[in-house]
This record gives structure tokens, sequence and C-alpha cells, in this order.
């Protein structure tokens, strides 16, 4: 098995995941996104195996070459642990990797992935996300499921999951250049291949992030903007519109009984999350520069507009 952390300036969580994860692995792979803080440096101390990750950066394809790199390892028969430098694995050392990798002893599933607690002092607004997307009772998805589910059926994270690398190989591997969502697409063509997908509550890690309304926007913005590009999901898994709103009402109940005060800017929220979303499902109509204001993702755009200027200056000189 192999255990994989992406990281970028990541020194002050490192040692709890650290602390958490257990040593009986065939490989602790640490990937590395030019780091400024002594995060490899700290890494290697503790014992990992530290390598530099491609540029650019892309969250599919920097996943996809470290899942290589793992294979080299433990074999194309072997697993596949995937954790963001901020997810924090909680119990006892190595209970939850051991919890998430276990059910993949079903060898008809092809990936996994665990729940996600809110950090500890979360505000209102992140801890009901992550108890709205992550609730506290595990599942195995199939294919069948997508009439039922809709697009919940590929939900996916790979903040924490744990991946069957037949299974990933068989589907391609992760794609590159998504602007996000790299894991619920993978997560879909899983299921399309006939493999099944298990959410395991057991195995849970600390990790939720705190953004303002205006982050939300350009978070929705992207998801938009996977959304218009990968539409064969919503063709197969249907439209996301629903489910946002049974997370509205879902909010309102938990601000009602923790924070009442923070109703109003609940439906602020909802209001630039969906106007970012619409924004990202129309984005081929957006100038570059427009784009890159409305996103969280700015590499993304900087990559795009890099290949952009490539392809002029190449229509030049073919012209010339």
């Amino acid at each position: 098995m192999a255990v994989i952390v992406f990281t970028r300036d990541a020194a002050a969580h490192l040692p709890a995941i650290d602390a958490a994860i257990g040593g009986d692995l065939a490989v602790k792979l640490v990937v590395d996104s030019s780091s400024t803080d002594g995060t490899a440096e700290l890494a290697g101390r503790l014992g990992w195996d530290v390598t530099r990750a491609p540029e650019p950066f892309d969250h599919g394809g920097t996943r996809g070459w470290a899942v290589r790199r793992a294979v080299e390892v433990v074999g194309r028969d072997g697993v596949a642990v995937l954790l963001t430098q901020d997810a924090v694995p909680a119990g006892a050392r190595g209970e939850a990797i051991g919890r998430l990798v276990g059910v993949l002893g079903d060898h008809g599933l092809g990936a996994a992935y665990g729940r996600q607690l809110p950090r500890p002092g979360a505000g209102p607004f992140e801890a009901h996300a992550r108890l709205f997307n992550y609730p506290d009772r595990s599942e195995v998805r199939s294919m069948e499921d997508a009439k039922r589910l809709g697009i919940k059926a590929c939900f996916f994270s790979d903040s924490f999951a744990a991946y069957r690398l037949e299974a990933l190989e068989q589907v391609g591997g992760f794609p590159e250049r998504a602007i996000v969502g790299e894991d619920a697409i993978v997560a879909a063509k899983l299921l399309k291949a006939g493999w099944k997908i298990a959410y395991v509550a057991d195995a849970c890690v600390y990790h939720s992030h705190d953004l303002t309304p205006l982050q939300e926007m350009r978070r929705y913005f992207d998801i938009g903007v996977f959304h218009a590009r990968e539409n064969w999901i919503l063709r197969e898994f249907g439209k996301p519109e629903g489910e946002g709103l049974r997370f509205l009402r879902s909010e309102l109940r938990y601000l009602w009984q923790h924070a009442p005060w923070r109703i109003p800017e609940s439906f602020l929220r909802a209001a630039l999350k969906y106007f970012g979303y619409r924004l990202g499902r129309a984005e081929r109509w957006l100038p570059l520069w427009v784009k890159r204001w409305l996103s969280l993702q700015k590499h993304f755009w900087d990559r795009e507009a890099e290949e952009l200027r490539a392809r002029r200056r190449g229509g030049r000189a073919h012209g010339e």
C-alpha cells in the first residue's frame, strides 16, 4: 500500500498527518509543489520519500503522476491512499487509513473515500457543509444508483481516498486539465465501467475550510466550468440544481439551531453560489481575464493564457 500526501507549504500540518497514519506502509510519498517553508526537508526527516510535483500544477495530472510512481513500487494490484495536506486522520494511529483500505477487500470496489469532519473551531457554514456531504452512515454505490441518487451517485473526494490501482488504470487514471472535480470524473468512470465506490463513515479526517461568500462564489464558478467542460457527467447522472435546494434547506435548519443571526448570510451565499455556478456554465462566452478573476484556480487560467499565446505565436510564424 502507498500513502501519498500532496503538499505546498505544509510544515504546520505534516507532523500531525505523520503521527496519525502509522508506519507499516510500502510507500510514504510526499509530492511537494514549490514549498518555501521547509515542508520537503521536514518530510525527509520524518521518513517520507519526497518528490517535486511536475510544473505546472494540475489537480488531475499531478495526482496521476504520483499514482504512477506508486505503481512502480506496489504494483498495479496494490492500493494507493491519497491525502491533501490539511486532511488530518482522526482516531488512533493508523485507524482511519486501515478502515478505509479495509473495505477494498470487496473485489468489486474500485475506490473508497472517508468522512471529513469539521476542523476544531470551524464556523457554522463550514461545519454544516461537512455534516451535509459526509453523514455518519456508510454506503456502497454502483451505476444502478444513478437513477435514485442523481449526481450524488458519483460524489467523491480525493482529499482522503483509497484507490484500487487496477481499477484506476482500467478507466485511464486521473484526467489532466480538469479545473476541479478530477475525483468525481474518476468516480463516474469507475461506476460506468462496472466498479462500485464506497463511502466509509468510520474512516475520518479533520478537513474543512472557512470560505468567505466571495470565495464560495468563485468555488462554484469553478464547479460550473467543470460541469460545462465535462457535460457527459450531467447527461449520465443528472443536474445538480435540486441538490442545491436540499443543501440550502438543511443549512437553514442547522443555522436556526446553532447561529440564527447568520441566516440572512445563508441566503446571500446561496445567491452568490448560484450566480457563480451559472457564470461557470457559460464560461465559453467570457473573456479569459474575467474567468481568471472569477476563479479560485488562478493557475488553471494562467496555463490557458500561456497556451493561447503559444498558439498565436505559432499562427503568426505559420503565416510568415
